[in-house]
């Protein structure tokens, strides 16, 4: 990105609120993808999450993405056994009671994407209530769904959760799925060491080079293929039903399959690691909703 157009793109995303949303995301896709934004006539998989931002708003989706209840949405239509545990809720940090949590735990931000409202202890002895504090809190002010359009972030009652701790280095598995079908998996490798890798591979385990950073893999390269892995594929599937897209995240722990979240954006739309003609395939196989567009 030139350096002119990354400056308006900051102006532009501090300034959002001077902008109605259809000609914010317009101007803000240009600056970001350095393209138009085909909003009349979307054909890539980026240019459809912009338009699904806009015109494909149904409240459910709130619950959907809120951390915490999600997992009774989640546990109706899948069952209990997929749910990590949640050991407390909290609208605060000053408000944990660390006397009532086990040695290890992971404490989230029910709104946020990413790491940014993840905090993981491995020792409470050792944790630093002060730098967790600081990063949850900084967390529960964040709002995606005002600088990004992801409007069903807007709704969600923030709070602190803390779940049971699952164990170190969690591979992700991030399923694209369509409307009940899930496509393909994205696997999410080495995410400690700062420097994480991602593949994608189908529902026969056969690597698909559908991002830059796994273009680059060499011939023949795979990964074992998880226990249970065809089961994953049925459970995204299952909760992605009724949706145009979304991405469904799991985790597998020794064929112990667990729910991770559901994301609606992935990027938020503006996502540059996917190859050109990966995000025309991606594109092509989300079918919009039929609405009425005033």
């Amino acid at each position: 990105m030139n350096g002119l157009r990354n400056f308006m793109l900051r102006v532009v995303v501090k300034l959002y609120f001077l902008f109605p949303e259809r000609l914010y995301l317009i101007m803000r896709y240009y600056l970001e993808m350095g393209k138009p934004l085909h909003l009349d006539n979307p054909k890539t998989m980026n240019e459809k999450l912009q338009w699904l931002k806009l015109y494909n708003r149904k409240p459910v989706y709130t619950q959907m993405v809120d951390k915490v209840s999600a997992k009774d949405y989640v546990a109706k239509m899948i069952g209990e056994k997929y749910i990590v545990p949640t050991l407390g809720v909290w609208d605060h940090f000053d408000e944990i009671d660390f006397d009532t949590l086990p040695n290890q735990f992971v404490l989230k931000t029910n709104h946020s994407g990413g790491s940014t409202g993840v905090v993981i202890c491995k020792d409470k002895t050792a944790f630093d209530k002060v730098a967790a504090r600081e990063k949850l809190e900084r967390s529960l002010k964040q709002d995606i769904s005002r600088t990004s359009v992801e409007w069903p972030y807007r709704n969600i009652k923030r709070k602190i959760f803390a779940e049971v701790y699952l164990g170190d280095d969690l591979t992700d598995y991030k399923f694209y799925c369509f409307d009940g079908n899930a496509d393909v998996v994205l696997n999410c490798i080495e995410r400690q060491s700062g420097k994480p890798k991602f593949y994608f591979f189908d529902k026969e385990w056969n690597l698909r080079r559908l991002n830059k950073r796994g273009k680059e893999a060499p011939e023949g390269f795979t990964l074992p293929k998880p226990k249970n892995m065809d089961e994953m594929f049925v459970i995204a599937g299952r909760l992605s039903e009724g949706l145009p897209f979304a991405r469904v995240d799991l985790y597998n722990i020794n064929g112990d399959i667990y729910f991770s979240e559901i994301t609606f954006f992935p990027a938020s739309g503006f996502d540059k690691n996917r190859l050109p003609e990966s995000d025309l395939y991606f594109g092509n196989k989300i079918v919009l909703p039929k609405v009425k567009i005033q």
